[in-house]
């Protein structure tokens, strides 16, 4: 018999493991499920979207140095 077996709350430890393991799985597969898209397009869309972001940081930072 080990420690953690006389120790109150028994098994814990394999209770939170096993719900984050459950976690991490059903958020795995919800992004898949949600674009079904290849390696190379999904890489696309994401480059598309950081340069998006970027841009209007940019525009956002451009302005402030003009209010200045």
């Amino acid at each position: 018999m080990t420690y953690s077996d006389r120790s109150h709350g028994g098994n814990q430890r394999e209770l939170a493991r096993q719900k984050n393991m459950k976690k991490s799985q059903e958020i795995s597969k919800g992004k898949r499920k949600e674009d079904s898209l290849t390696t190379s397009q999904r890489k696309q869309r994401d480059s598309e979207i950081m340069q998006q972001k970027q841009k209007a940081a940019n525009e956002r930072k451009s302005m402030q140095t003009k209010e200045k």
